[in-house]
């Protein structure tokens, strides 16, 4: 008997040592790796969608990086995004919760200032900060987005569970939907609407109620779109989908960017052209926007199926990793905010994936830490810093069932011991 009591206790124990290992609190290395790899491979991508042959062709990659006004920017948020992330980390993980509020307003603040900005293409989503420079406030909400959601459904059992719970999580997400609808930006609200849908499902809402969601959903896409065609709407984004189930046709206006693009990935063969290549189509900018929304053709050019491959084995890491730092995060805020976060970035990439490779429609949605775009390099580092908090100052007191079994345990063997005493 004490021999089986002596296994037992030994099963336990490495089976605590496990999960304490999974659940501790950490500064996660991993996920910055990951990130990191991302970021720098992004900055020599750009360099390479950018490259101009006039400044030199036999030049070292920190040249070609400085050379790219681009790039070089793009390695300037690189080099402060320490700070971001440090900042993020080091705030108490209550206060984060009690000031989700705070980041929310603010943002809500800069996306109405945004609107009496002056358009750019029709889109009037950036404001002017000065030496010709623009902020996009529709990224930043995303982040206070995450914050408020989580904070909502961590205080109830299930989502939707009241009227008024109701109400409250239809605002939060409504408000910064309709703003940024207002601002033409319509490729940011398909990520709000992904970034809400996945935090419900984490969150235990009721299967009915995802499956109204989606049906919805469904109806008012196509809803829309119906009405565009009846109406002789020369929308510019109905342009984009009538040139993304037929691209020939729409060859030269809305279908050029896409057939450029698949031109350019498919050019890149197995493993690519090469770097810095006089005559390639980035040089050329046969694709628009190259160094930003549609950086995946510059990389299928230069590095090929290979290189579009290594890119997506990235993501994967990247997104992995965060899951698997949710589930063993026991804190319900906390576990929400890194559901959300991972549907922000998940949203991205199957976006701009697709729409440079033809199965998705264009939208204007920026590849995680690839495009050029600072707003969209502070909020993908700003993600990563709330991540990094959460596991940071999580606790694995309550992260496991075996401390649970282990009180039942010995309950009962005192339950025993009592009833033996008596008889």
């Amino acid at each position: 008997m004490a021999f089986l009591k002596r296994k037992m206790r030994r099963q336990m124990a490495g089976v605590m040592s496990t999960e304490d290992r999974r659940t501790r609190a950490h500064l996660d290395i991993p996920l910055i790796l990951i990130t990191y790899a991302l970021a720098l491979f992004g900055v020599y991508s750009i360099a390479i969608a950018t490259f101009n042959p006039d400044k030199g062709t036999d030049l070292s990659v920190l040249n070609y990086i400085l050379n790219s006004n681009s790039a070089s920017w793009q390695a300037v948020f690189i080099l402060a995004s320490p700070l971001i992330l440090g900042f993020l980390v080091a705030i108490p993980y209550e206060l984060l919760r009690v000031q989700s509020r705070l980041v929310y307003y603010s943002i809500i603040g800069l996306l109405l200032l945004a609107l009496a900005s002056e358009a750019i293409s029709g889109v009037t989503a950036w404001i002017p900060i000065g030496r010709g420079r623009t902020i996009q406030p529709a990224e930043f909400i995303k982040i206070g987005i995450i914050m408020m959601l989580a904070r909502s459904f961590a205080s109830t059992e299930k989502p939707f569970a009241t009227l008024r719970n109701a109400g409250y999580n239809l605002m939060v997400f409504g408000t910064p939907v309709l703003l940024t609808l207002a601002q033409g930006e319509v490729g940011s609200v398909l990520v709000m609407c992904v970034i809400f849908y996945v935090m419900l499902y984490f969150a235990d809402a009721e299967p009915w109620l995802l499956l109204t969601i989606m049906i919805l959903a469904i109806f008012a896409v196509f809803g829309l779109f119906g009405y565009m065609m009846v109406s002789g709407s020369q929308s510019f984004r109905l342009q984009r989908i009538l040139s993304f189930l037929n691209p020939e046709e729409y060859k030269n206006s809305g279908g050029y960017q896409i057939l450029n693009s698949q031109l350019a990935i498919g050019s890149g063969g197995k493993s690519g052209i090469g770097t810095f290549v006089v005559g390639s189509l980035s040089q050329l900018n046969y694709v628009p926007e190259d160094w930003t929304d549609f950086i995946f053709s510059a990389i299928g050019e230069a590095f090929g199926f290979v290189g579009c491959l290594g890119v997506i084995i990235g993501y994967m890491l990247l997104l992995l990793r965060m899951f698997y730092l949710a589930h063993f995060t026991a804190d319900r805020y906390g576990k929400l905010m890194i559901y959300g976060v991972m549907a922000m970035f998940f949203s991205h990439i199957i976006e701009n994936i697709g729409m440079t490779v033809g199965l998705l429609p264009i939208t204007g949605i920026p590849l995680p830490f690839l495009s050029y775009g600072g707003s969209n390099f502070v909020t993908n580092m700003a993600g990563i810093g709330l991540v990094l908090n959460v596991v940071r100052n999580r606790s694995s007191a309550t992260a496991i069932s075996m401390p649970m079994t282990l009180r039942t345990t010995k309950r009962r063997g005192r339950r025993r011991r009592r009833n033996a005493a008596v008889s």
